[in-house]
């Protein structure tokens, strides 16, 4: 029983499109032949409307196809209706299997979509881990080729290739981290003090790169989040606009609260902007635009398809904008409380120690 139960559960949909299909059916009969149409359309249009929400296999859609067909058929020979209206039965079922070839070739294109998605995924996964184990010998090797000469030429040339090597580490995580961005537990979320969040962000980079940081948390409070995971996304965005800007050059990272408890985390620089036909690709995989105004290293392209892979991972969405000159790149999060104690807006953090 408990089995007839559960089938019942799962094919819900099914089981109530069937009586409303028998109830039109008997509401056919009922009316007779002045309005016996009006269910024998009903009948079908919900036909198309259950098939494109679940899209049966060929041998499930040809046995409900012939029981309409040979149901509503007989329905309007027992109404008498006129042989006018009977025609409408293959024509309905000749608009009902182009919808669904229409629909299965969607469904195909889908899968194969997903499959694709699945190959890079597992890809990723696989480079990332396979590139792992060379780096760590070949930077063990390395290591050993410039303790033999650390102030000559071999070491220079060892520095190089360190250099070089952690380079491709850093890829080789963010490839892992793009892999595991769709798995369930990608996140694991705590709360975290958003003036704490700014105040390490601020921490790590106002000695690392000599800018006009200007940090503020507007909005005091806990926000769950996934610590390390936003704190990756943040320094990806964070090291963009570092790259883009020169020395004391400004740049502003802003956190304020936005409408249904979310947190809006905006981070400004004052570098040259990017080309409006490039902002909607950014996003992009392994998509690096011309680089104009980059400082150091070429980028590998996958510093802001991380970051919105993390945001999207804790239900949030993420935006750019560029208006001419510099950029804005704004984090929206869930998940935010504020603090009672701090309802009004809060002056900037104190400059952390360089």
């Amino acid at each position: 029983m408990s089995g007839i139960a559960s089938r019942l559960r799962s094919n819900w949909v099914e089981v109530g499109w069937g009586v409303f299909a028998l109830a039109n059916l008997w509401w056919m009969l009922r009316l007779g032949d002045n309005w016996a149409t009006v269910p024998f359309h009903f009948i079908w249009v919900s036909l198309a409307l259950v098939y494109g929400r679940r899209t049966w296999g060929p041998r499930t859609t040809a046995i409900v196809l012939s029981a309409v067909f040979v149901g509503t058929g007989l329905a309007l020979r027992t109404c008498n209706t006129e042989l006018a209206e009977l025609t409408e039965i293959p024509l309905m079922s000749a608009m009902f299997l182009a919808m669904v070839w229409h629909a299965r070739r969607r469904q195909g294109a889908l899968e194969a979509l997903r499959l694709a998605s699945e190959r890079e995924r597992d890809f990723l996964r696989d480079a990332s881990h396979s590139l792992r184990t060379p780096i760590t010998v070949a930077r063990g090797h390395v290591e050993l080729m410039r303790a033999d000469d650390p102030n000559g030429p071999l070491g220079a040339d060892a520095d190089v290739v360190l250099d070089e090597l952690d380079n491709l580490a850093g890829i080789s995580d963010r490839l892992l981290t793009l892999a595991a961005a769709d798995h369930p537990d990608f996140v694991w979320r705590e709360p975290e003090r958003v003036e704490e969040l700014l105040g390490r962000l601020e921490a790590r980079w106002r000695p690392a790169a000599p800018r006009d940081w200007r940090v503020a948390a507007e909005a005091r409070g806990t926000i769950d989040v996934d610590r390390p995971r936003l704190e990756a996304a943040l320094d990806a965005v964070v090291e963009n606009a570092v790259q883009h800007t020169a020395e004391g050059a400004v740049i502003r990272i802003t956190a304020r609260s936005a409408h249904g408890g979310r947190l809006r985390i905006e981070v400004t620089d004052a570098g040259n902007g990017i080309p409006p036909e490039e902002l909607p690709r950014v996003f992009d995989r392994f998509w690096r635009g011309d680089d104009r105004g980059r400082r150091g290293r070429r980028g590998t392209g996958l510093g802001l398809a991380i970051v919105r892979a993390i945001v999207e991972a804790h239900g949030g969405s993420v935006g750019i904008r560029s208006p001419g000159r510099g950029t804005t790149v704004t984090l929206e999060l869930p998940g935010f409380v504020t603090d009672a104690r701090h309802a009004g807006p809060a002056g900037a953090l104190a400059p952390a120690a360089s």
